[in-house]
């Protein structure tokens, strides 16, 4: 396994600094935006694309700091039923694609996306129950008549590039958003299509990492190490689906942590020891996302807890069996 950061909470300094700094507390590899959501503060895409002495630049600052690039990420809304808002995040992650072609790159991560519930909805429509029967209406169209069709349409357009694998987030919102609805995808569209496992958003809807990463077993492309505070008596009050602001850190029903800050070391271990037995290997790429902390803070704290749970060596032979 290699310790990773998403380089986005860093984009005050430039792609040097954040690669000098990340280096020097041990991280071996990074997970650069390129667009959508997370932006392109490290990226200049465009020129990615058409310099290639952009390209050398990069690589250079890789190779000069021991670190090589786990992921690109692009995460947006590419069906969105606005037509304007869903090309625009269709174009992004189409160049970051091509971006990560050059740059040697073979995962890209993003997220489903959510269509409306028809042809003329102006807004995203997340189904989350199965009666009335509308829903089991609108579920069968968005899979079926948009969702199954963009990401077959995208995979082929990622392997003409080069990309291996599209890694997705399980994120309420978007359509994939737990583990039968990654698995899902998959079958209908291919293996290139995979988890991009974070447990953050997992733990905070009642899951068990340990048992989705199981299920997940061979589909999990790019992992995310974000934790989430659950408060045990804001959820008896109100459930988990929580519509409060982020800021609200009391009165949530679940909040973003440093990892650490919502579970415990022995579950973050077992994470990683079910990653490693279900044959993951690659990046576990940490995402800050905490609002009590600082971005060093969180980063560095971050950085510390993981350095003592991951696995970095192959197995040894079992000579004791």
């Amino acid at each position: 396994m290699k310790l990773g950061v998403l380089t986005v909470p860093l984009y005050s300094k430039s792609l040097e600094e954040a690669l000098e700094y990340l280096s020097g507390l041990g991280v071996q590899c990074v997970e650069l935006g390129a667009g959508g959501y997370p932006g392109s503060g490290h990226m200049d895409v465009p020129k990615i694309i058409s310099d290639d002495g952009e390209v050398a630049r990069i690589k250079g600052l890789l190779e000069k700091n021991n670190m090589t690039i786990s992921a690109i990420s692009c995460h947006g809304n590419m069906v969105h039923p606005n037509k304007e808002i869903a090309k625009s995040y269709d174009d992004q992650l189409r160049n970051a694609v091509l971006a990560a072609e050059r740059l040697g790159v073979d995962t890209v991560v993003s997220f489903s996306g959510c269509p409306g519930d028809c042809e003329d909805s102006k807004l995203p429509n997340w189904v989350t129950c199965s009666w009335p029967e509308d829903y089991a209406e609108i579920l069968d169209w968005q899979w079926n008549k948009v969702l199954i069709p963009y990401w077959k349409e995208m995979a082929a357009y990622c392997q003409e590039h080069h990309i291996a694998k599209i890694a997705l987030e399980l994120h309420p919102g978007f359509c994939v958003y737990n583990t039968a609805s990654m698995l899902r995808l998959r079958e209908a569209v291919g293996d290139i299509m995979g988890a991009n496992f974070d447990p953050s958003h997992l733990i905070w809807q009642g899951m068990n990492p340990v048992e989705a990463i199981k299920k997940l077993k061979g589909a999990i492309h790019h992992f995310h190490a974000k934790d989430t505070r659950v408060d045990p008596a804001n959820v008896a009050v109100n459930g988990v689906l929580d519509t409060g602001h982020y800021s609200d850190l009391l009165g949530r029903s679940w909040t973003f942590r440093t990892v650490g800050y919502g579970t415990d070391a022995k579950a973050w271990k077992d994470m990683i020891s079910t990653l490693r037995a279900t044959g993951y290997d690659g990046a576990i790429s940490i995402e800050h996302e905490d609002a009590m902390m600082s971005v060093t803070e969180g980063l560095e704290k971050a950085i510390a807890f993981l350095k003592d749970i991951l696995m970095y060596d192959e197995a040894c032979d079992m000579w004791w069996a």
